[in-house]
């Protein structure tokens, strides 16, 4: 019989997946230590990890440190603990533990409930952060945290940091309405205070009289984040999930903006960025 783990390669069985290559899968422990908590396996199914020959043991390695910088970039933390146990499901398997002090390893302690909700944010903010593999260059450094980039350099620079964030994020996503759309990512001046239509009117240099109507990130986006949403791709939706979190967490007062009438109409997502521009994606509706 399968283990659960081959099920859940095999996409018999759901889970809360953060990162994955052709021969491993990294996704979120459903009964964790901590939040973040998460396992590292190969996909083909090898009861103990050590009986994996040399060289696929040593691969499945490099993916769990691939992983483990996205956990720690994405989780508050001091250290990603690892264990290899092998005794609760026969297949192998790396556990990545978010540390702040030695009994956050304890796996005696009582495991926490986390809900789905919050299991989605931090399979979203995982996957965001986890450095691309690429053989022949440099490894892609995670994605910064606003912190880290207001810290590294001036306003400008943090904010086309974001811009270039933004793009990555974007990069290959289409919105489907009627049509499928690219997503662009967009930069404007940002006026004091909230936006307002009519000062987004004026940034686009449409006539005043033009409809604006107002959206949360998350409900233009529902259909694109559900997991059996209108893409029928688990991957692409964790791409958006991953997005909806980066504009969600990195800028601030964040809203989609549906610019003019049917049947075709342009929505922007913008939120202001820590360099006080405007920044996001825009997309073209097709609504009859």
């Amino acid at each position: 019989m399968p283990s659960i783990f081959s099920r859940i390669v095999a996409g018999e069985l759901p889970a809360y997946k953060v990162a994955e290559d052709e021969h491993h899968l990294a996704f979120l422990d459903i009964t964790p230590l901590v939040e973040g908590h998460t396992l590292v396996i190969p996909k083909r199914e090898v009861d103990y990890i050590f009986d994996l020959p040399p060289a696929e043991l040593a691969a499945l390695h490099q993916f769990a440190q691939r992983v483990a910088k996205g956990v720690k970039a994405a989780v508050t933390c001091k250290r990603i603990g690892v264990a290899v146990i092998g005794l609760e499901v026969p297949h192998a398997h790396i556990h990545l533990i978010p540390m702040n002090q030695v009994s956050d390893m304890n796996f005696a302690n009582p495991k926490i409930k986390v809900g789905v909700e919050r299991m989605k944010e931090l399979a979203a903010a995982i996957v965001a952060k986890v450095p691309a593999a690429d053989a022949g260059a440099a490894q892609a450094a995670p994605l910064q945290s606003k912190a880290e980039r207001e810290t590294a350099g001036s306003n400008d620079a943090a904010a086309d940091g974001e811009l270039a964030q933004l793009r990555e994020l974007t990069n290959g996503l289409y919105y489907v309405s009627e049509s499928d759309a690219p997503l662009t990512v967009v930069s404007y001046p940002a006026p004091a205070g909230k936006l307002s239509p009519e000062q987004l009117l004026k940034l686009l240099s449409l006539p005043a009289s033009t409809p604006v109507e107002t959206q949360e990130l998350i409900y233009f986006l529902r259909n694109h984040t559900a997991d059996d949403g209108v893409l029928g791709n688990v991957d692409l939706a964790n791409r958006f999930k991953a997005l909806q979190m980066y504009l969600k967490q990195e800028l601030e007062d964040v809203k989609v903006y549906r610019v003019g009438k049917g049947p075709q109409l342009d929505a922007y997502a913008l939120g202001k960025t820590s360099g006080g521009k405007l920044a996001g994606f825009k997309v073209t509706l097709i609504e009859t």
